[in-house]
């Protein structure tokens, strides 16, 4: 078998080094990819307004699964192409159904067009930086649908909190987590990256063997365990390096360039 027909990476702690950049010899291995005539694809957490700097140093190439697979990107135009939304009844139901049991939780809401969170969601990462957001209280946040609904806790261990929330929520929306603390992200029901990737793979014929993923977090499992060669970087969750066969150097050290520079030279 020759190289894979398509690449698909994690961005943030696995494609890209902490400080959010992509490396010289990164970017240098995906250019690699695209002039094999592969098809490469990020597949991340990151909603379209966090994509700008990476679309621009990938030289707005390919395409972006974003938000744990709810949204499909495309970097040359940046603009949403493909969607898949939660309602509002839904949310309102599992605010409702969180907020009961486990009170200290703040939510946050990403809209196709930015986002809005209670004045008691802690920002952090690019939405720290910057004037970001609109404060707004429950009823609001609920009103419309959305891309993914966020619940923070200020001091739960991320993967407990994960597990409450599935048990309370998970017959209406799919939980995940990928930021090291106790923040939940929060899809439509049966949306992960690894449904987007799989409905893309389809448009292009290309089945699962033919792929090769790369990632470090609990929201890239289901996206690891679809396709047929799967990577952690060294820095990855327990979780994830238990699940995969192949492990990679650390992002800040080039792991899936590395990878990469072997299958496409």
């Amino acid at each position: 078998m020759g190289s894979p027909r398509l690449v698909a990476t994690d961005l943030d702690g696995t494609a890209l080094r902490s400080d959010g950049t992509v490396s010289p010899r990164t970017a240098a291995a995906f250019a690699l990819v695209e002039n094999s005539g592969a098809t490469l694809v990020f597949v991340t957490g990151r909603p379209p307004r966090w994509m700008h700097p990476v679309a621009g140093a990938v030289r707005h190439r390919g395409l972006a699964i974003c938000a744990n697979g709810a949204l499909v990107y495309d970097l040359h135009t940046e603009k949403i192409v493909k969607s898949h939304l939660i309602a509002p009844d839904v949310l309102e139901e599992v605010v409702r159904r969180l907020r009961e049991k486990v009170p200290d939780l703040a939510f946050s809401v990403e809209y196709e067009g930015g986002f809005a969170h209670e004045s008691d969601f802690r920002l952090s990462g690019l939405d720290s930086k910057a004037v970001a957001g609109l404060h707004v209280g429950t009823a609001t946040l609920t009103s419309r649908p959305c891309v993914k609904l966020l619940a923070l806790h200020p001091r739960m261990d991320p993967d407990i909190l994960h597990a409450v929330v599935y048990g309370l929520v998970g017959d209406l929306v799919t939980p995940t987590h990928s930021s090291g603390r106790a923040l939940i992200e929060m899809s439509a029901h049966g949306v992960t990256k690894a449904s987007a990737l799989a409905a893309l793979a389809e448009t292009l014929e290309i089945k699962p063997a033919e792929v090769i993923a790369f990632g470090d977090m609990p929201n890239d499992l289901p996206m690891l365990r679809w396709a047929g060669t799967a990577y952690a970087v060294a820095n990855a969750h327990a979780e994830v390096l238990a699940a995969v066969d192949h492990v990679t150097a650390a992002n800040n050290d080039d792991g899936v360039a590395r990878v990469l520079e072997v299958l496409y030279r």
